[in-house]
């Protein structure tokens, strides 16, 4: 959170454009939390409400530009040789791919909003050919839904962002026992059941 904090209050609308650029190409970067956060500090008054969407949505669609192109250009050779050094692992290359297969173009309007697909989509655009017009609706339009969307959801947060995290602090002891518990019971009847089918 402090380096959010450190590259919107610092870089401003630039940083912002850059870690959304970043981002999107494939970088481990909190895409959501960034927004959200983006959201809050226009809250604040610390920057324009208007100004960061406009920034953040020029990253996330300059981010899935220059993931289509190197898909097109590079392929699928490219994406499975150097994805894993930006935690884009095989197994989740060649699930997007299925989908991809399966969903086309509109899984460039959702991806945005499905962790881990998003910085896959633009790649596999670009490996499958996709027509750069086709790319360019779905991919522009999803960018633009993603980015009001959270960014937004940061804004009206607000004042209850304060809240949130008070009672996080105050119950998360009673959330680690309660999940602590269930993954307890969850290991005792996989254990039961095991033993059962031995016997």
């Amino acid at each position: 959170m402090e380096i959010l904090k450190h590259l919107i209050l610092e870089y401003g609308y630039f940083g912002i454009f850059i870690a959304l650029v970043g981002g999107i190409v494939g970088l481990p970067l909190p895409d959501e939390v960034l927004l959200l956060t983006i959201g809050y500090y226009a809250y604040l008054g610390k920057i324009n409400l208007w100004t960061a969407i406009i920034s953040s949505y020029l990253g996330s669609a300059i981010g899935i530009t220059i993931s289509y192109v190197l898909g097109a250009k590079l392929g699928l050779p490219f994406l499975l040789k150097y994805g894993p050094k930006i935690h884009l692992s095989h197994s989740r290359i060649h699930k997007s791919q299925q989908m991809f297969a399966k969903h086309g173009a509109w899984l460039l309007l959702i991806g945005y909003f499905i962790p881990g697909i998003r910085h896959i989509t633009g790649y596999l655009a670009g490996i499958s050919r996709l027509r750069l017009r086709t790319f360019m609706l779905y991919s522009y339009v999803g960018a633009l839904f993603w980015v009001t969307l959270f960014v937004f959801s940061g804004y009206e947060l607000g004042i209850r962002w304060y809240v949130v995290k008070q009672s996080f602090e105050t119950y998360k002891y009673v959330l680690y026992f309660a999940l602590s518990a269930l993954i307890a019971i969850i290991a005792i009847s996989f254990f039961f059941k095991f033993k059962l089918k031995k016997s």
